[in-house]
């Protein structure tokens, strides 16, 4: 993590969160794409551990652990802004971010487990982490994943 002393870092100390280095792609993509001042990560998958969290909402998988996991996948998209423009102050807006949960066909919280990533851009960077915003069920996600997001950022 940078040195800086922008308040964003500050509360990411004080919520005890270090941010994780980019992984290394597991297809063929890259982990962030920039156009402009727009900033485009692709799908991080939930990890705990550098383990991939896998499992299905509504079968084996509660929205309470989803969530868990949608935040932890915050944490990793966060650490992939990080790389991506070297300090997170250059971060203007977290613009939005789509939510794919592995769901049964009659589970219906996604937008609740997707909260658990939500809430956390919120807590970290304030107004600028407000954010537009789509959670779906779907029907398998790779690896067995229980729930992937990708993020558009607005950066400078």
């Amino acid at each position: 993590m940078t040195t800086s002393t922008h308040p964003v870092y500050a509360k990411l100390q004080s919520l005890g969160i270090t941010l994780p280095e980019v992984a290394a792609p597991a297809a063929a993509y890259l982990p962030f794409v920039r156009t402009g001042n727009l900033l485009f990560l692709s799908g991080h998958l939930a990890k705990r551990d550098g383990q991939v969290i896998v499992g299905q909402l509504g079968k084996n998988v509660t929205t309470d652990e989803g969530k868990a996991a949608a935040r932890l996948i915050a944490i990793d998209l966060m650490g992939t802004l990080h790389a991506a423009v070297g300090d997170l102050g250059k971060v203007r807006r977290i613009v939005k971010v789509m939510s794919l949960v592995n769901s049964t066909g009659d589970f219906t919280e996604h937008h609740l487990v997707t909260n658990g990533c939500s809430e956390l851009l919120g807590e970290v960077f304030g107004d600028a982490g407000k954010h537009a915003r789509s959670a779906f069920g779907v029907a398998q996600i790779p690896l067995g994943a229980c729930v992937e997001i990708e993020l558009i950022a607005e950066v400078d």
